[in-house]
Parts: structure tokens; sequence; C-alpha cells
């Protein structure tokens, strides 16, 4: 195969002499291979007139060709359209024949032309299908062989397209449809996916590329837990709308979404409450460069807001996000005004001017510091930071007749085992409280005070604090992957579903509500890490296989880390307009007795009296049952100075 690649690198003008002349050999063979069949016997032809026709069938016959393009055509790309040319110029020629027969008085059986025809079509287009498919036999050669899981039209197109590549190899498809079992497509075999394994080893395979974009991530979920134990790594093509979108091309290969782990099929979002507090509206989002805060950003721009208000401590998350929606609100030709400002929500005074001077009408509260072990190093400024922060935050929305605020909590606010959670269950506290007195205030005349909701969900992908990219950065380096306990389990949603959920859940709010979004079933982040491996086309070393890739470490939970997450401190949760959200009623403190537990709190603060402070929230109704002891770094260190 490898000499015919001299052919091949050859100057495409030779190559259509080449055409040319072999198409000329087969004009005359056919010629002469009909005159053959109709007499039964082989004799020269029997006269002057038949060897003018035959001539004269020759030149027309090339010249046809040639004016239909069939000499243009590049035989690898070959398709229907060039065999269809094929047979109109075959079809051409025996006429042209006939005629010729009848205009040189030719002793030519009338049955010749029609034979001829058939024989002309079969060698010329039968030739080319023969050098097409020597083409895409010597091009796949060199390349990694692949198994393409998928045998409908995306995994046809795919092998397609890698049929032109010089780095993949198909060497069949992967189906579960009974029909297309033991059948070929293109030329390849379709395997089930209890053969794969034996076709993997015969061919070497090393990848399997996924080619379903338009399954549900439910059936992509089960298809990967079929094939994931193969020891292959596993790609994917681009999403069905990101290929018709013209986003992406059918070869545009990918690693496997961690959406499709997860089997979760997103809901798609009630346009109504998407708009309800957003379009033509004021909206502020604290904590706009963070990675919910970033993703509210976008999903409030796509809804037509009067303006948005970037509310942001980190310079460098403030550029971003302004320079990345600015530059949207232009591509798309938006009447959006994008304010980006610089400001920290434990100044009230900024708060308050801010609000006020932009007059604005819906609030995103999601500024907060949200890693467990860096809040229990530093509980004072995470104190500071998630309660005051939120009181601040919302004291000033109401001096500034806010209509809306929502506030981003979490799951960890549950019966919370570190300050994180502990600080997330203070600012509900201090929302569900002064929700009670403006919803007094609403009751007299629905157009006053702010309506006050918080929403409660667990951990997002891809979030900045997410273990997803820390396990493929392991795994792309070869690392062992650290878990920090055997049964940890975590719940996943995606960041765009969360942020879709927030304002959809905010919209429903009449004040002090606390939603709660269904994450679906908590996944064990063990299987998550071996899923990851797998995916890679790698093997988890351990006991049972000391010979394998990458190896699991369990380290130890981590300061204030619980085993298991919950999303409802009682029983006490109700339906909603939205399949996907819930709403909790639960306990809270009266505003005075709140206030008061502020003020000791923030003495407490200031003085960094640690001990005070742990026990103001363990006295607090937050259901804080600590796993650790006071962790903070500046603590630790003056009492190991007294302690010397």
């Amino acid at each position: 195969m490898s000499n015919l690649n001299v052919i091949w690198s050859l100057p495409r003008y030779k190559k259509r002499l080449i055409s040319l002349l072999i198409d000329f050999f087969f004009i005359c063979i056919s010629f002469l291979g009909a005159y053959w069949v109709r007499i039964g016997k082989v004799e020269a032809l029997p006269s002057v007139e038949g060897q003018y026709v035959l001539v004269t069938t020759v030149i027309l016959t090339l010249f046809i060709f040639t004016k239909l393009g069939l000499y243009r055509a590049v035989l690898r790309y070959l398709g229907l359209h060039v065999l269809a040319l094929v047979g109109l110029g075959t079809a051409l020629s025996a006429v042209a024949m006939a005629g010729l027969a009848f205009l040189f008085d030719a002793d030519i059986p009338r049955s010749v032309p029609i034979i001829y025809g058939s024989f002309l079509a079969i060698s010329v287009g039968g030739s080319r299908l023969i050098v097409r498919s020597l083409v895409a036999q010597s091009s796949n050669k060199t390349g990694n062989p692949v198994l393409i899981y998928g045998a409908g039209s995306a995994g046809r197109q795919l092998a397609l397209a890698l049929r032109q590549s010089r780095t993949h190899k198909v060497v069949g498809f992967v189906d579960e449809d009974a029909t297309l079992q033991n059948t070929m497509m293109m030329g390849l075999y379709v395997y089930t996916a209890a053969c794969a394994e034996k076709v993997i080893i015969k061919h070497g395979v090393k990848q399997i590329l996924l080619a379903i974009p338009s399954a549900s991530r439910r059936r992509r979920k089960e298809v990967l837990d079929t094939i994931s134990l193969l020891p292959v790594e596993i790609l994917t093509v681009p999403d069905m709308s990101d290929i018709v979108a013209g986003n992406a091309s059918i070869d545009e290969l990918k690693d496997v979404s961690i959406d499709d782990l997860l089997g979760r099929d997103p809901v798609a979002p009630q346009q109504a409450l998407m708009e309800a507090n957003i379009k033509d509206k004021v909206v502020m989002v604290t904590g706009a460069g963070g990675s919910i805060g970033s993703e509210l950003c976008r999903q409030i721009v796509r809804n037509k807001p009067k303006a948005l208000v970037l509310f942001e401590l980190s310079e460098f998350g403030l550029y971003q996000i302004d320079r990345e929606l600015s530059l949207l609100v232009e591509a798309e030709g938006l009447d959006i005004q994008i304010i980006p400002l610089l400001g920290s929500v434990q100044r009230i005074n900024r708060l308050s001017k801010v609000m006020g001077s932009f007059k604005v009408q819906t609030i995103y509260h999601a500024a907060a510091y949200k890693h467990v072990p860096l809040v229990e190093y530093n509980v004072v400024e995470g104190v500071r930071n998630n309660v005051f922060g939120t009181n601040y935050t919302a004291r000033a929305a109401i001096e500034a007749k806010v209509e809306s605020f929502v506030l981003i909590s979490t799951d960890k606010a549950v019966r919370p085992t570190n300050v994180m959670g502990t600080t997330k269950r203070m600012a509900e506290l201090g929302l569900q409280a002064l929700a009670d007195q403006q919803n007094k205030i609403r009751a007299k005349d629905a157009s006053a005070g702010t309506r006050f909701c918080m929403v409660r969900f667990g951990n997002v992908l891809g979030s900045s604090g997410s273990v997803v990219p820390v396990f493929k950065r392991q795994i792309e380096n070869r690392e062992p992957i650290t878990v920090t306990h055997e049964e940890i389990t975590r719940f996943f949603m995606t960041i765009p579903e969360a942020a879709q959920l927030v304002i959809q859940a905010g919209a429903m709010g009449k004040g002090g509500d606390v939603f709660v979004l269904d994450m679906g079933e908590s996944v064990k982040i063990v299987d998550l890490a071996k899923n990851l491996i797998h995916l890679s086309g790698l093997e988890v070393k351990d006991g049972s296989n000391p010979y394998g890739d990458i190896e699991i470490k369990y380290t130890g939970l981590r300061p204030g880390e619980k085993l298991y997450e919950e999303l409802l401190i009682g029983d006490n949760v109700d339906s909603t307009a939205h399949e996907r959200i819930m709403t909790a009623h639960e306990d809270f403190l009266p505003l005075d007795e709140y206030n008061v537990l502020l003020d000791k709190l923030d003495t407490a603060c200031h003085d960094f009296d640690h001990e005070a402070i742990r026990q103001l929230l363990l006295d607090a109704p937050t259901g804080f049952v600590p796993v650790n002891g006071i962790g903070d770094l500046v603590w630790k260190a003056e009492e190991q100075d007294a302690s010397v």
C-alpha cells in the first residue's frame, strides 16, 4: 500500500492525465467487449466504418467526461454526485455510438451500444470507487485505531470526517441497537459493547469516540457506565445544538463532560420567572466576579435588564466579567448598561450609595467566602464577610427601597460542622428576621418594603473550589488523586443550571422564603474520581491492581468538613411552581434578638476573641456542631507564643 503513495503524491495535472488514459483504455475495451458479447467470438472490427465509429466515440466520450468535470473531481472525496455524472456521461457516450453507427453506416448490431454503455459505466465508475477506497485505506494506515460508539447519523458523519484524518483510523462502530448487530456500515462492522473489548485488544484501539450528541444526559450516563471500564480513553463529539448552530464541527473531539457522569438532565427554564425580576430593571450582583456571580450576570444579561451593576472586591475578577459582558452586549446589539464597581460588602455606606445612585431594583447577593478550610483558618474575616456583609447589604437594600433581594446560600448551612456553614446560616437568620419586618410593612402597602428570600444548594461543577478540576490536573500529571475520605459524598449541579434556578426561585419569593434546589442524588467522590480515571483510558492502582496507573490516596477530612451534606433542616418542605425548586419552613430569630446577637459578635470580632466568637456561634440557633477546635491561624500563633 505504501507504494501507492508515490501515485497519490503526483501533481494534480499528472493524475488527471493518468485518469484520461485509463478512461481511453476502458472505452476501447468496453466497445470491443460489447461487440464480442453480441457476436459471440473474438475478431477484429468488421469494417473500416466500425473503426471510424470507435475512434470518434473515444474522442467524444473523453470530451463529454471533461465537460462534466470528471477530471476535476478529487477521488478521495468522491460522492454520489460524481457517480451520477459517470452514469450521465456513459449514457451520452452510448447514444453517440448509436448515432455514429448510423452516420457511418457501420455494420454494428443495435444492441452493442446498450451493452457498451453498461460496460463503460461499470469500469469507469468502479475504478473510481476502488481508487477512493485505496486512498482512504492508505491515509488511515498510520492513524490511531478508534471505535465510534453510535452508528447513527452523527457516528456516520464522524467516521466520514475521520477518513480524511491522519490521526485517527476508524476500525468499527459500537451500538446496542439490535437491528444493527452483525451488519456493516460504510465498510465498517457494527459491534455490541460486549464484543468491544475483543476488538480493542485485536486492533490496539486507544480511544472510543462517543457520537450520540442528541442523547439525554441520563442516556449518556447509561452508555458511559457500560463502556467506562474498557481499557480505552473516551472522548465525545460536541452537543448537537452546538453543531447545528455552527459553533462546533462533528470531528471536534473533547473530553466527556462531567455533567454526563451525573446523568442529570437540565429542565428548561420558565421564561416568565426568568424575566420577572430582571427585564427592564436595574439589577445588582454582589460577588459578580465569582463562579456563581459571573454566571448569574450572564443569565441576567440574556434577560435584558435596563442596567447591570457588577459589585466585586477583586479588581481582576471585576475586569474579567466586565470585559466579557461588555463584548457580549456589543456583539448582540443589546441596550444594557454594564456598571463595574469595586467595593466590599463590609462597607454599608458604599453599598447604600451605590444602590441609591443607580436606583437598584433587584439584588443577587453572591459575595461570600465559601471555602470551608480557608474560613476555618480565617474565622474573623469569614464572620465579617458572610454574616455582617450580608446584613449590611440587606440593610442598604431596605434603605435604597430595593424591590427584591436574593441570597445565594449553601447546603453547608444545614446542621453546620464548620464556621463557613454556620456563618451562612447566620446570614439566613438575618434575612429571615429582616423579611419578617418588611412583610409587615408590605402588608400595609404592597408596593413598599423589600422582598427577601434565600436559595440553598450544594456544590457546583467548575467552581473555584470544585474537586473536578483538581482531579483532572492530577490525572494529566499522572499524580495520585487525593480524596479526603472513602465514604464522602456531595450534591452536584452545573453552574448554568444553578444560576437559572436561583433567578427563578427569586421570582417566586414572597418574603423570608428559604428555597431549596433539587440537586438529585448525592455523588460518592471516590466513584467520581474512579470514573475520571477510566474515562482517561487509565486504570486505578490499588491492592487488587498493583500495576494500575493512578492511585487514590485518602488524606482525611479537612477542618470542618462533613461526610454528608444535607439541604433541609427539618421535614417542613413544600413544592413550588417549578419541579426543581422546593420551599422550606424553618425557625428564625426575631429582629431584636438577632441585632443583640450581632452586637455581641461584632465586639468579639473587633477584639479577636475567638473563644467568644465560637461560643456565640454555638449559642445561636444555627445547629452548629463543630468537629474541630478553633482553627484560626492568627489565634493559633498567639496561643503558641503564649505557651512558650
